[in-house]
């Protein structure tokens, strides 16, 4: 799927934009937009689904506490707490996961995109190499001899994107902590890639952080609690 969307997605739309803007970084920032705008109602469903969640973990709380070491009867509890609440856990990571083949078609768009060559952006004096700020004197294992800027950027705008939705979500123990290693990951994979790839995912971060305020602005809470209340009430007299 990631050649498809590469084929019939991000290069026309690169090719179209080249058209009337010659610098590349802008046409990477709008590349960025269009995404995120065509993404819009998958990130508008996961924060929902996490705002959903969010709200249900004082209860989630009381029956881990509840059962003690019984998890059996813990995840049971849990289920029936999603059902009468009309809640699907997995409300909140299924559109991420819908979202992943875009961000991994540009990871094979940007190195093999022969438009960025020797184009210039910010202090990046090419784009589809690597934009070293810092040449070290020795060479660090699986990282390499030189500090990319854009690949620290992207790494720090990451793990605060992390931090931010491990405040939304659920998830506890080694899940949570992966969260935070990815990116660190991502920062030795990516410093020798384009500088185009990191600049692009680094301005996608940064989009993401004004949209999830935004989304968070139209996401009334108290309407949501409500109306799983009412759900729990229904399920209830259904079930007695």
């Amino acid at each position: 799927p990631m050649l498809w969307i590469n084929k019939f997605v991000i290069i026309p739309i690169f090719q179209f934009l080249q058209n009337y803007i010659s610098n590349y970084g802008i046409i990477i920032i709008l590349l960025v937009l269009f995404v995120k705008i065509l993404l819009l109602p998958l990130s508008y469903k996961s924060y929902l689904g996490m705002a959903k969640m969010k709200l249900l973990k004082p209860e989630l709380d009381l029956i881990k506490e509840k059962n003690g070491d019984n998890m059996t009867q813990a995840q049971q509890d849990q289920m029936k707490l999603y059902q009468q609440a009309g809640v699907n856990p997995f409300s909140g990571c299924i559109p991420l996961l819908l979202q992943m083949p875009i961000l991994f078609a540009m990871f094979y768009f940007f190195p093999v995109s022969i438009e960025l060559r020797q184009q210039p952006f910010l202090w990046a004096e090419d784009l589809s190499t690597y934009d070293s700020i810092v040449n070290l004197p020795f060479a660090i294992p699986f990282y390499g001899s030189h500090v990319s800027l854009f690949v620290l950027l992207m790494t720090a705008s990451t793990i605060v994107y992390t931090w931010q939705n491990n405040q939304l979500s659920t998830v506890e123990g080694p899940m949570k902590t992966m969260g935070y290693i990815m990116p660190v990951i991502f920062m030795f994979v990516l410093n020798n890639f384009s500088a185009g790839l990191s600049f692009y995912y680094f301005v996608s971060n940064l989009v993401t952080f004004a949209q999830q305020a935004i989304i968070k602005r139209f996401v009334d809470e108290d309407k949501i609690k409500a109306v799983m209340e009412d759900h729990k009430k229904k399920m209830l007299a259904g079930g007695g």
